[in-house]
């Protein structure tokens, strides 16, 4: 009720009460009338100004209106005025009215002139608790709430409806299950149950406490959900992780024919996002336009956000133009969609066009860079941020250290480690998991090692994992695997971990400690993925054991050539040429289709051995079994093996290649020339080369 039409109702009342209107003093009744005159045109202050500068009583609906025009405008200066008259003029003052007084004391957030008033009052009812225990609840003290309710208890005063939807609310707040389920024992007990804002009070309550079958089982006993309550549950299942509930509740909401909240659709739209449900947030955007809820600025944002994390920057582009919608996080949801869809320029002019900025939107360009690899752009970026900011969240110091990192720039990456250290960011484990990682691929191992010791009690997987592979990178492959000794009394290591211990067993030939790391996953039930059999491959054919890589090998996808190509370069690289052949014939035995980098490898086998007719066929073979199309270094392959071991006839025909020879390729048969006496080629390749 407006501060004009409440003034109305009391003027009519005094108008309509003639006993009343006999007994008033001429001057009361003009000092009556001036203040519904402010009243009437919005002036509170000078409403109650003029009452408590009164000497005389005034009737009472004016100051129950009073309290709540005081409650609605937070004015608690005012409402301390009207309660101190009231007090001055009525002895005792009526209960119902300091109830109105605390709930005003409440709604302005001054719960200790509240407790002070229900601790003076000569009489109080349910009203006086109900009025306390929401205003602690309100203003932020939920565990006093709760304390007020047992002791409401306790005087022998019945809850109300309003009473527990108050101590629900706390509970929530202060995720106090055990309390819960005893107040839901009350209000059973008391026959609320039926009491649909009780109920939704409960699901929500069960559901912030990740009880979502319970929340669920409460929800379902509704007789008839209102929008509180279907946003609640939606809400409540997007929250414990379970978007495809979310979703399929808000089309629940739909179809029962309620109307959903601005606040359900965010949520529905949110689950969306996550699950890169498409065609669900479509749908959801047709029922947004047919309760014509696009204008609303949250759903707007919510609609642009799912539509960019589903990679369809041209709707979220279509929403964002519309008028009306253009908030900061709608901003930056369409500049972030650009970045990461890789469309970096129309992100970057998008940036340029925003009337205000957050540390986020700014993180947004340079994400969209560090992803796709524009490293000097993202360089250029970042001394734009120090010119313009002076902030810096973690993201921030993530992107800018991944940046040091691929450009070797370790200046840069010490001046973002000391603003970590100035700036108490030194307690956020990624950033410091980054800042290892920066100096040990910067090759500052000593920095790298200090950070690392630095974290004692706060070091995971990935701050391990990060020395490790730098440590690995320097060739020391002795400190990693005593280093993965230590962090087995830490942390559990993951498949990345493995995939930098085998590659370390492999440079220094560690064949017992790799065997042992293979049974370690096998015991401890780690998978073994496609990045770590590659890495048993190559651990097993550079240690000479072929025989266990074979047995690895059977464990891989039957159609995946990547892991045998890694296999057959192996033997290559440590001389087994006729056992890289033969596992090019076993490949084919089982039907693994191999690639362009296998047929490199086999001509390579070739070349080591010397099998040119072998090396012809299999170059044939590539081209009429397989129709894989030549590359050039697959000619380059063929004219080294074709030059060495002087098959002039055939390096003849294959120079009717569709690519110009390199300088490399005409040195090689300009020499063969000489070697295997070819004056009539040697006269060719000399004026290619002149």
């Amino acid at each position: 009720m407006g501060v004009s039409s409440g003034a109305s109702a009391i003027k009519n009342f005094l108008q309509i009460n003639p006993i009343a209107d006999k007994l008033k003093p001429t001057k009361a009744k003009s000092t009556i009338n001036t203040i519904l005159a402010h009243l009437e045109a919005g002036r509170l202050k000078k409403a109650v100004s003029l009452l408590f500068s009164s000497p005389f009583p005034f009737d009472l609906p004016l100051y129950g209106h009073l309290f709540q025009l005081c409650s609605a405008n937070r004015a608690i200066v005012e409402a301390r005025k009207v309660e101190s008259h009231l007090i001055s003029y009525y002895d005792p003052p009526p209960t119902f009215l300091l109830n109105r007084a605390i709930e005003a004391y409440g709604n302005c957030r001054c719960v200790q002139d509240a407790r002070e008033l229900f601790d003076e009052m000569p009489h109080r009812d349910g009203g006086s608790w109900n009025a306390l225990i929401t205003a602690y609840a309100k203003g932020g003290f939920p565990r006093e709430a709760l304390g007020l309710f047992l002791d409401m208890n306790r005087s022998g005063v019945s809850p109300s409806e309003v009473t527990f939807a108050s101590v629900l609310g706390s509970c929530g707040v202060l995720l106090e299950l055990g309390f819960a389920r005893v107040v839901h024992g009350f209000v059973v007990k008391l026959g609320y149950g039926g009491n649909v804002i009780l109920a939704s009070a409960l699901v929500d309550v069960y559901g912030k406490c990740d009880e979502i079958v319970d929340a669920r089982r409460m929800f379902d006993e509704i007789d008839r959900p209102n929008a509180v309550s279907w946003n609640v549950i939606v809400r409540r299942y997007l929250e414990v992780g379970d978007e495809r509930q979310s979703i399929l509740m808000f089309f629940q909401t739909i179809q029962t024919g309620v109307r959903p909240l601005t606040f359900t659709y965010s949520s529905a739209l949110v689950a969306c996002s996550t699950r890169q449900a498409f065609l669900e947030g479509i749908q959801i955007h047709g029922i947004v336009i047919k309760y014509r809820h696009e204008d609303d600025e949250k759903v707007a944002t919510s609609l642009i956000d799912m539509y960019v994390k589903c990679n369809d920057v041209v709707s979220a582009r279509k929403i964002f133009d519309q008028p009306s919608v253009k908030d900061l996080l709608s901003w930056t949801s369409m500049v972030s969609g650009y970045a990461m869809a890789g469309r970096l320029k129309e992100a970057q002019e998008l940036f340029d066009k925003m009337p205000e900025r957050s540390i986020i939107s700014w993180n947004a360009i340079l994400a969209g860079y560090v992803r796709f690899g524009q490293w000097e752009e993202a360089q250029s970026f970042i001394f734009k941020m120090r010119q313009n900011i002076n902030d810096a969240d973690g993201v921030t110091l993530n992107l800018v250290l991944n940046v040091s990192t691929a450009l070797s720039d370790i200046e840069c990456g010490s001046q973002a480690h000391a603003y970590i250290y100035r700036h108490g960011f030194e307690s956020v484990i990624y950033v410091n998991n980054a800042l290892i990682d920066m100096y040990g691929k910067c090759g500052a191992l000593g920095r790298a090692r200090i950070c690392f010791h630095n974290m004692s009690g706060q070091r995971d997987t990935i701050s391990w994992n990060s020395l490790m592979n730098s440590l690995a990178q320097q060739q020391m492959s002795m400190d990693v695997i005593t280093m993965f000794r230590e962090m087995q009394k830490e942390t559990t290591p993951n498949e990345y971990t493995f995939s930098t211990l085998l590659a370390a067993c492999a440079n220094i030939y560690a064949n017992n400690q790799g065997k042992q790391i293979h049974g370690f996953m096998i015991r401890n039930g780690y998978k073994i993925d496609d990045v770590i059999l590659s890495a048993l491959l190559v651990m097993y054919s550079k240690c000479g054991h072929l025989e266990y890589a074979l047995k690895v090998l059977k464990n891989a996808k039957p159609g995946d050539a990547t892991l045998w190509n890694s296999m057959i370069i192996g033997c290559c690289r440590h001389g087994k040429a006729r056992e890289a052949l033969d596992l090019f014939n076993l490949m084919k035995e089982i039907g693994v289709e191999p690639d362009n980098v296998t047929f490199q490898a086999v001509f390579n086998a070739c070349i080591c051995e010397g099998f040119v007719d072998e090396g012809k066929r299999y170059f044939d073979t590539m081209i009429n079994d397989y129709g894989i199309t030549v590359k050039l270094e697959h000619y380059e392959c063929m004219i080294n093996l074709y030059t060495r071991y002087g098959a002039m006839k055939e390096l003849v025909k294959l120079l009717k290649m569709p690519f110009k020879p390199t300088m490399s390729m005409l040195t090689r048969i300009f020499d063969a020339c000489k070697v295997y006496s070819n004056p009539r080629l040697a006269m060719w390749v000399a004026k290619k080369l002149n």
